[in-house]
């Protein structure tokens, strides 16, 4: 079992920052991606950022040149800057093993809300 833990979500003003933090813990090898998605309220999870174990990170095109994932060892990052209303989300960290066949892990979840 893999545990994953969240920060960094809140409340601020349109054009400012957040850093989201996700802690991976318990049984954790063989991780394939760690990653962030987000909800908005009457929306599907997307995709908003992941990071390989092979180095290559992937962004959805709305944050990109705005958003930065980053990882140290089990621990993944998400530094938000010019934050949109539209960013305005659930945030939940992913994670994936390939055991072999892949596993999907969720965090709890962390509400970002961005205000004009």
């Amino acid at each position: 079992q893999v545990q994953l833990v969240e920060s960094g979500g809140g409340l601020v003003q349109a054009g400012g920052s957040l850093r989201l933090s996700c802690a991976a813990s318990g049984s954790i090898s063989r991780i394939n991606a760690m990653g962030w998605y987000r909800q908005a309220p009457g929306k599907q999870r997307e995709l908003v950022a992941t990071s390989t174990s092979g180095g290559r990170t992937d962004y959805a095109d709305s944050v990109k040149g705005r958003f930065t994932i980053s990882r140290d060892k089990n621990t993944v990052y998400l530094q938000m800057n010019s934050l949109k209303p539209e960013d305005t989300a659930v945030y939940y960290c992913h994670l994936q093993q390939v055991l072999p066949t892949p596993y999907n892990y969720w965090g709890q979840g962390t509400q970002v809300t961005v205000t004009v």
